[in-house]
């Protein structure tokens, strides 16, 4: 008997295939193909009409296009969802460190069982790399309306953004915006009826989440934070210049999120360049010694996100650092669809609610 060499795996993605789309993944959960397909968002996309290398004015035109077609998707996929029962709202407004004002959005359940019983509060922070996007959106507003129907005090930060209707507000303002809402939150605690804060968001709310954290750190509030959960965060600006640490650039690039796009729009955020390896622009070049200390974590990614890795190599830094920490990922789902695909996936974004209910539990304090 002849003993025939072992077949060489492909490697994943468009690591084994460099043309490979989201669509022809065999990975890929076929009920978010289906549901993406009438918007062509399983198909690669056609390259920006400008780059890292255009005009501020030109990349903040972009951004405001690419602003209105975001939303006008993130709405599609969350028309005629029946309305979320025994969730009640407010809408606040505060001010912030940087003297501005910053309007915040509660959602909390009607029914919280025996009369003044605290429960977890979340600072929610919402995606758009940290460029566009709002806490209005639709997609927004629900989540936080999902989370609070599963028992907690949910708080939605209207973040100043670095481009598009919210801006051009470079960082640190949005950051910034970000701190006040939690420090605001924790010396409201009582009247919030909230028994700790985790700070949440994805993408580029992941980002602000876990800087934000770093930030508390050096604001002397960390007490503040009982735990972060950072899902798909967008946190290593190596999209021009690519990472070998992070083969899910190459992987998963242009699975409905590309380098090059993401390259283009970091650049709003940091105009001059000055802060690209700066741990709370950035947080993926956090230090030990900024990590050291820091409350509990949860870092969540999508199996075929550019982003994953990232992910994966922060939550790598914090073990190393001592911190408590978990990781998750969600097999078969491209960027942040674990909290988009509520309709077709329920299952899947259900899971990521009950994930995120029970580790506020853990850190907060159950109701």
């Amino acid at each position: 008997m002849v003993n025939q060499p072992a077949a060489t795996p492909r490697l994943p993605g468009r690591l084994g295939n460099p043309g490979m789309a989201l669509r022809d993944d065999p990975r890929a959960d076929p009920r978010m193909l289906a549901a993406m397909a009438p918007y062509g968002l399983a198909d690669p996309q056609p390259p920006p009409p400008v780059d890292r290398n255009s005009s501020l004015e030109e990349l903040l035109a972009f951004c405001a296009e690419a602003e209105v077609a975001y939303d006008a998707v993130n709405d599609a996929f969350t028309q005629g969802l029946p309305p979320v029962a025994g969730v009640s709202s407010a809408t606040l407004t505060i001010r912030a460190m940087d003297g501005n004002h910053i309007t915040l959005y509660v959602a909390r359940p009607t029914d919280v069982g025996s009369v003044g019983s605290p429960l977890p509060g979340v600072l929610h922070l919402h995606g758009g790399g940290m460029v566009l996007m709002s806490a209005t959106s639709p997609t927004y507003t629900r989540w936080r309306a999902e989370l609070a129907a599963n028992g907690l005090v949910v708080v939605g930060v209207e973040f100043r953004n670095a481009g598009g209707r919210l801006g051009p507000h470079p960082f640190p303002a949005g950051l910034n915006d970000c701190a006040s809402s939690l420090y605001w939150m924790a010396d409201n605690s009582a009247a919030l009826g909230i028994s700790g804060v985790v700070v949440s968001g994805e993408s580029g709310g992941g980002n602000l989440t876990l800087a934000t954290v770093l930030k508390a750190k050096r604001d002397g509030r960390l007490a503040d934070i009982a735990g972060a959960y950072a899902q798909c965060p967008f946190i290593s600006n190596a999209y021009a210049s690519g990472d070998p640490d992070l083969p899910s650039l190459v992987e998963n690039d242009e699975y409905g999120l590309s380098c090059t796009l993401m390259a283009t729009l970091s650049r709003l955020y940091d105009p001059d360049g000055d802060h690209g390896q700066h741990p709370l622009a950035w947080p993926l070049h956090a230090t030990a010694d900024d990590l050291e200390g820091l409350p509990p974590h949860v870092i969540a990614v999508n199996e075929l996100d550019p982003l994953r890795d990232e992910g994966l190599a922060y939550f790598r830094k914090l073990l190393a650092a001592g911190v408590s920490a978990a990781s998750r990922t969600i097999n078969g789902t491209s960027h942040a669809q674990d909290m988009v695909m509520r309709a077709a996936m329920p299952e899947v974004y259900l899971g990521t609610v009950r994930d995120i209910k029970g580790f506020a539990d853990w850190v907060c304090g159950p109701a």
